[in-house]
């Protein structure tokens, strides 16, 4: 039995639609249809969760809502149209998304994260009428009813362990079930909606919840490449890669699956199969525990930019007690998480996601850390990008981050930070973010020489 998640691009028009619908017809396994809002038809166009979000401001601030309500709703119909559905669907998720506008705005994150969630939603209800036309025995069922539980806000919303004894019942539901992604609901009744990817983590959730034998991930490529093929010419295409890398390269920008999305089926064994809803016949990249040793050390490398660095500095830090601690504690105080903290025996370096700071925030925390802590020195640097090597062979591999160093050199960058993860699957430099591209190249030419490079 498998549980099948369709992204965006997948079911963006009635064309990709009745794509899905042919997949879903061959093979009767396929009992659980996970669907995303329309994604984009073309690079022009917009996602119709872009949409909502503009619907959502627009009813905050009581201007041209009208207007963005009918663009949403004009691109079900148009669906609708292709897909040779009465006006009967449209006229629900009007009326859903009018009910939605009306809701309480008193926590606006909440108010936008329910209109938001209406595209998944209302696409699976569109998506299980199609099916039922077509002769395929079909049923819509909301998060809601199937009790998807998640935590209260204001934390990042996450399937709590009710969610998963509750949505293990669906098993007992005849024919297929289209389950919108995306969203769940607090043990109080409240929409909240996951964290990007938010689809594929709701698909995952459901495949360790039902015990499925394996959760597809239909998307727009035929597999997972080893690095971006919008920087990189023609790279090689993975066959089978562990969920412990694709999760360090999901991390750093792999776009093709989110990296919370691994958790629910990592931990129930449950294998994951990344496939091509415009071209289902090819094998596409398997996630699984372990795989076979191939003579390549390295599986992939990945990139993710608009990273900034803290620099601490203080003399004989390395024999003060509770430094570091003291340090991070200033950055949990001021709702802050962090991502490597590479360390000497006077510095320390904190990078951590841009978007979390502000001129102001920047400011109390360099004041705070050179009087609570008595610094020599503190800073933050930005636009700085991460970039990973990654493989399970690398732990066994010598030289390896001589060579790395090595290849960014000959393009004349920096290396600003070198961390090697304690797993020994991935190694990170940090990098400016205006060498990014280059440096890519390089390591692309360096472990896959056989592949061209552009």
């Amino acid at each position: 039995m498998k549980v099948s998640k369709f992204g965006g691009t997948s079911v963006a028009s009635a064309a990709q639609i009745k794509k899905v619908a042919a997949i879903v017809k061959a093979d009767p396994s396929r009992k659980f249809v996970v669907v995303s809002a329309p994604g984009k038809r073309f690079d022009a166009d917009k996602k119709v969760t872009d949409l909502l979000i503009e619907l959502a401001v627009a009813v905050i601030h009581n201007e041209e809502v009208e207007e963005k309500l009918c663009q949403v709703v004009n691109r079900y119909k148009e669906i609708a149209q292709g897909l040779a559905l009465d006006e009967t669907i449209c006229d629900v998720i009007e009326k859903d998304l009018r009910a939605r506008i009306r809701e309480d705005q008193s926590v606006l994150e909440l108010f936008i994260d329910n209109i938001k969630a209406s595209g998944e939603d209302n696409n699976a209800k569109l998506i299980s009428t199609y099916f039922t036309s077509i002769g395929l025995d079909s049923q819509y069922v909301n998060p809601k009813t199937a009790g998807l539980v998640v935590n209260d806000f204001p934390e990042r919303a996450q399937a709590l362990p009710l969610a998963y004894d509750n949505l293990h019942a669906l098993n007992n539901i005849s024919g297929v079930v289209v389950f919108p992604g995306f969203f769940g609901f607090t043990p109080n009744g409240i929409l909240r909606t996951f964290d990007r990817g938010g689809s594929d983590i709701t698909g995952s959730i459901l495949a360790a919840a039902v015990k499925a034998d394996l959760y597809e991930n239909f998307t727009d490529v035929d597999s997972v490449f080893c690095a971006n093929p919008k920087v990189v010419n023609h790279p090689a295409e993975i066959e089978e890669i562990t969920y412990r890398e694709m999760r360090e390269l999901s991390y750093a920008g792999f776009s093709v699956f989110h990296d919370e999305a691994l958790m629910p089926v990592y931990k129930s064994g449950i294998p994951v199969c990344i496939k091509n809803t415009n071209n289902p016949s090819a094998p596409g990249t398997k996630i699984v525990a372990k795989r076979k040793a191939n003579k390549r050390p390295v599986t992939g490398i990945s990139a993710d930019n608009g990273f900034s660095i803290l620099y601490v500095s203080k003399y004989l830090m390395n024999r003060e007690i509770g430094f570091g601690r003291k340090l991070l504690q200033i950055l949990e105080e001021e709702h802050i998480s962090y991502e490597h903290t590479p360390s000497g025996l006077d510095d320390i370096s904190v990078i951590m996601r841009s978007h979390q700071l502000d001129a102001e925030k920047e400011e109390r925390i360099m004041n705070r850390v050179l009087n609570e802590l008595n610094a020599d020195d503190a800073h933050f640097r930005h636009h700085f990008s991460m970039i990973v090597i990654v493989g399970e062979g690398m732990n066994n591999s010598t030289g390896l981050a001589a060579r790395a160093a090595s290849a960014i050199a000959n393009t004349g960058a920096n290396i600003e930070m070198i961390n090697q993860g304690s797993s020994e699957v991935s190694l990170s430099f940090g990098v400016h973010e205006s060498n990014e591209n280059k440096i890519l190249r390089a390591l692309y030419n360096e472990f896959f020489s056989a592949v061209t490079v552009g």
